[in-house]
């Protein structure tokens, strides 16, 4: 593609050439308290297309609509009570909800792949917030990064990724929450994909348990594919300690002697917040050592430690 990647301050100048290159039809990554979203105009199928194909992404999986503000989103889907209830609870913030597509509004076809519904959200980070505001339009905006690899938590990420293939990116730091969002459909009440909010808050919320749905094959939601968040080398889940050849990411106190220790104090939300660069810092480790694999410690299954797992078992699914 061959574009010159523009790296955007997230000042009122960044900002304001980040919403001009979007409305003419250009790509452009910001920052959101989950990770770098690749940003495109949702109403218009050639930017759409263009993120696909930057991507490198399957065109059968759809991608979540970003809006500033629960009106912006009711033009675009249709809210329930219960809908509502969850956005007065959890908007802005990491939760995306799979809702009815309004018939007249304007969302491409490529952003739903084809379905009669669409993942909406409002993100929380200040400035994707401004981003949407100045751009007065729904994005569409799935991870800053080539399909199937590691999600960005940094602009420098997202450059190493898709240098070159779009046309700028915008400079918030580091992402806070470090995971994508949780998926939740509601027609019946369905996790679709663990994520930033904690399926006991949203259980706690609905007043139900949550049952987990989605399908690798024909996906109604973003990240259910089998092998997904990937790095170059091999992983290996639920080590207790490394073998030979390999590269340890551990958990807690346990792993004094891990490569790189998501949390030393076995706290939940950091290790979501570290868990790509981590990835990212240990494949590396992988190539310099010429290891044969990356090991993980385990990790609990309760809280942010089931959307981290959701994610590490599609970074060690077997390869397409």
């Amino acid at each position: 593609m061959n574009k010159i990647t523009q790296r955007l301050a997230p000042d009122a100048e960044g900002l304001a050439r980040a919403a001009a290159l979007l409305a003419a039809g250009e790509l452009v990554a910001f920052p959101t308290e989950t990770v770098y979203g690749l940003g495109g105009d949702a109403r218009s199928g050639a930017a759409v297309a263009g993120i696909y194909a930057a991507k490198g992404r399957p065109r059968f999986n759809p991608l979540i609509v970003h809006l500033p503000t629960l009106d912006a989103a009711e033009k675009i889907a249709v809210f329930d009570d219960r809908a509502r209830a969850l956005a007065a609870r959890f908007w802005p913030g990491p939760l995306t909800m799979v809702l009815p597509l309004r018939p007249e509004a304007g969302i491409s076809d490529l952003v739903t792949a084809g379905l009669e519904t669409v993942a909406i959200r409002l993100p929380a980070h200040p400035v994707a917030r401004a981003l949407l505001e100045a751009f007065g339009g729904p994005l569409a905006a799935p991870s800053a990064n080539p399909s199937g690899k590691v999600s960005p938590t940094t602009a420098d990420h997202v450059i190493e990724g898709l240098s070159g293939r779009i046309a700028g990116v915008v400079d918030g730091g580091a992402c806070a929450v470090g995971l994508e969002s949780t998926i939740l459909s509601l027609d019946p009440p369905m996790l679709l994909r663990p994520g930033g909010v904690p399926v006991e808050a949203l259980e706690a919320a609905l007043g139900q348990p949550l049952p987990t749905g989605g399908d690798a094959a024909k996906p109604n939601a973003p990240g259910q594919l089998t092998s997904h968040y990937a790095p170059g080398a091999p992983v290996r889940l639920m080590a207790e300690a490394p073998d030979a050849g390999e590269v340890w990411i551990g958990f807690g106190p346990d792993c004094a002697k891990a490569d790189i220790n998501l949390s030393p104090k076995g706290d939940l939300v950091e290790a979501a917040a570290g868990l790509f660069a981590a990835l990212r810092a240990a494949d590396a480790l992988a190539q310099a050592r010429n290891a044969r694999s990356i090991a993980v410690a385990p990790i609990p299954e309760r809280d942010l430690g089931r959307a981290i797992n959701d994610r590490l078992r599609r970074a060690a699914a077997p390869r397409p």
